[in-house]
């Protein structure tokens, strides 16, 4: 993925068990998506 690429629509859950997409999110207004890398993660 390169900067400007639009990201694929998913849905996940959150702490609560409630269902969140991305066009859900994208839909209440702009939004940073950061993917790091797996070594920057602790332990």
């Amino acid at each position: 993925m390169n900067e400007g690429d639009l990201a694929e629509d998913f849905e996940l859950t959150d702490q609560a068990g409630a269902a969140v997409s991305l066009s859900g999110l994208l839909a209440a207004g702009p939004l940073a998506l950061f993917f790091f890398p797996k070594a920057m993660t602790p332990g």
